[in-house]
């Protein structure tokens, strides 16, 4: 039976899988954050057992590194893809960089717990902390306040790539490997 994996990959190098650019969604976020001269950047995201969370982390710190910056608290602060866990590692890392001047989340459910959470401490976004999210789920990136500059990971485009390779397959073609699909940052006045 023909299967394409969509979204996660599969381990396997004979199957077909079509994945958004996670590392690079969070490469491009990262960067934004140091271009808008941010160097005290924390980092809150899902828990450790995803791949998604330990490819974002990666990919940031990278781009960290790259800049001889480091995460602000010293590492990614991990728990749950929840606004509650969004307000709570906010809260540890406001309590840990007490001038922390940017956030990159690994969702948007915990960039808006961080919102929450930054408010509640009289920090203001984007002046005193620019927030980044991830997924660009539109009724919570766009309804934020502010609105939260986020990474679209193109699901849209994953899901026709993919059934269009599962036709292919069907019809008796041979499809092997990951491919890749871009993603992209939409910029909102969080940042």
């Amino acid at each position: 039976m023909p299967v394409v994996y969509a979204y996660g990959a599969s381990d396997c190098e004979t199957d077909h899988s079509v994945v958004p650019d996670e590392a690079k969604g969070a490469r491009e976020a990262v960067n934004l954050l140091i271009s808008l001269g941010r160097t005290r950047i924390g980092h809150v995201s899902g828990p450790d057992t995803f791949a998604a969370t330990r490819r974002r982390a990666r990919a940031a710190g990278e781009v960290l590194h790259s800049h001889g910056l480091e995460f602000a608290g010293g590492r990614p602060l991990l728990g749950d893809w929840t606004e509650h866990w969004g307000r709570a590692g906010t809260e540890a890392l406001l309590e840990a960089v007490p001038d922390l001047d940017a956030l990159f989340c690994g969702s948007d459910a915990i960039a808006r717990g961080a919102l929450d959470m930054l408010a509640r401490h009289g920090r203001a976004v984007p002046s005193d902390v620019a927030v980044v999210g991830y997924d660009n789920w539109e009724s919570l990136a766009a309804g934020s306040e502010p609105a939260l500059t986020t990474v679209d990971m193109n699901l849209r485009e994953v899901g026709r790539v993919a059934a269009e390779g599962l036709a292919r397959l069907i019809s008796g073609e041979e499809l092997h490997g990951v491919v890749r699909l871009d993603s992209a940052l939409v910029i909102r006045r969080s940042t």
